[in-house]
């Protein structure tokens, strides 16, 4: 027996961005429904961002103690991959976390439906044996999962995903990675600080095929470095499995390459047949939900995060998760803006990105100015010594006057990006940018240099 019943927003989906929406909009005195198959947080807390960079942290310590130069060579660090496994967890577990998050929203009045919920209408969810009719309107936050690629025998095989990783209590004594993107790169660089002999296939002729090319051209330099196998340009036209390893057969390879374990990173796609969006009119053998400035897919129907499609990053969909709650409450507020929309890599050294890179400002027919300067340039650079790779690249609209891109590599790539990250946004004069104060002695002093470098 289908029940129906009544709210006044339907969320369809708790990751960061819908766990937000649901949670702003009830404490604004909506009657708000949550929808949420899975963990209440989504991928971020519990098998991405957060996991992850507690491996990172680790392994970076390891490589960060034989860089301290009176130590060095002289101590010995045994990498112990079970504290960190141990650590990922923390003495709470996933439920408890989960259960942690549904009690914060029903605080606030949100209604917690636990299933796979699906349109079937306009302004209407279904979830099990449930129908929730929506009066303002549904807000699609189901996010992505992992893509498998139809590599021929890949799909019968044990292969792990980034939630296996997350979930290893063991380090494999070898790994193949099939993918160069961000993930790929993060984790090779953790498990082969740890000891495990990685080999990374790329199909690309470059990691970080989305980054500029110097961004690239670093991070396989640095896996090489720690003993990770990089292999460019290189496909996978088989898999197989025969009860302890895996091997994976490249084309015009005659050997294959073997391992215990197989990882996956090759990237995310969102599955908008399963959420039904035939029902709102809206193409569900598309890859991504296209919204206007205010998030809207269509009449009472918003869509933010990854099914947008400008990149599965939390920051981006609590951005637009702002902007929902705005426009479904009335508010008056800006559209949504992604020419400054940053990125970070968070290999060791960081590799972090806003903008346009290079190739696509001048594909856009841009007259473009360039800089390019190593971290090790500075002073900063120069003190920190060992494991100072990295560099500052500068993209200026030369007709404009104002930057258009940024990339910073570097020790505290990340952190050093968000200056440059409001440079692009606010649109700020390279020549005001000239003439600013920066601080001695900081990484972020080669922005000063390269800016007066550009060419």
């Amino acid at each position: 027996m289908n029940v129906s019943e009544q709210a006044d927003v339907v969320v369809l989906g708790l990751g960061p961005g819908g766990e937000y929406v649901a949670g702003c909009l009830a404490e604004a005195g909506l009657d708000v429904v949550g929808i949420e198959a899975e963990l209440v947080g989504g991928e971020c807390p519990y098998w991405a961002c957060v996991p992850s960079k507690v491996m990172i942290r680790a392994a970076n310590l390891l490589a960060e103690a034989g860089r301290v130069p009176f130590l060095a060579g002289e101590v010995e660090v045994t990498p112990d991959w079970g504290r960190v496994a141990g650590r990922i967890r923390g003495e709470a577990t996933d439920d408890w976390n989960d259960q942690v998050a549904a009690d914060r929203l029903a605080a606030k009045g949100v209604r917690l439906v636990r299933g796979r919920g699906r349109l079937t209408g306009p302004r209407q969810v279904a979830v099990g044996g449930r129908t929730f009719r929506a009066r303002r309107g549904v807000v699609l936050a189901a996010g992505t999962r992992p893509w498998i690629p139809p590599v021929p025998g890949l799909a019968s095989t044990p292969y792990w995903t980034h939630r296996d990783v997350m979930a290893a209590k063991e380090l494999p004594p070898s790994m193949i990675v099939l993918g160069g993107g961000a993930i790929g790169v993060e984790l090779a660089q953790v498990f082969g600080r740890f000891r495990c002999a990685v080999t990374v296939v790329e199909g690309q002729d470059r990691l970080l095929s989305q980054e500029e090319p110097e961004a690239g051209r670093l991070a396989e330099k640095v896996l090489w470095e720690d003993g990770v196998t990089v292999l460019t340009s290189a496909r996978a036209g088989q898999v197989g499995h025969d009860g302890t390893g895996f091997f994976v057969q490249l084309e015009d390879e005659e050997e294959p390459l073997r391992a215990e374990r197989l990882l996956v990173a090759t990237g995310r796609r969102a599955d908008l047949a399963a959420l039904g969006v035939d029902a709102a009119g809206l193409d569900p053998s598309a890859h991504v939900v296209p919204t206007d400035g205010q998030m809207r897919a269509g009449d009472g129907l918003w869509a933010i995060g990854d099914i947008t499609g400008h990149g599965s990053f939390t920051h981006v969909s609590m951005y637009q998760a702002e902007i929902a709650v705005r426009d479904i409450l009335g508010w008056p507020g800006p559209d949504a803006d992604y020419r400054a929309l940053p990125r970070v890599t968070f290999t060791d050294p960081e590799i972090a990105a806003v903008g346009l890179t290079e190739r696509q400002a001048r594909d856009q027919g841009l007259r473009v100015r360039t800089s390019l300067l190593p971290i090790s340039s500075s002073t900063r650079g120069w003190i920190h010594g060992r494991g100072n790779e990295g560099f500052i690249k500068l993209v200026e609209d030369a007709d404009r006057g104002v930057l258009i891109g940024a990339t910073s590599a570097g020790p505290a790539g990340g952190e050093v990006l968000y200056g440059l990250n409001v440079a692009v946004h606010a649109e700020i004069p390279v020549e005001r940018l000239r003439h600013m104060i920066y601080t001695y002695p900081t990484f972020h002093r080669t922005v000063e240099a390269a800016l007066g470098a550009l060419r």
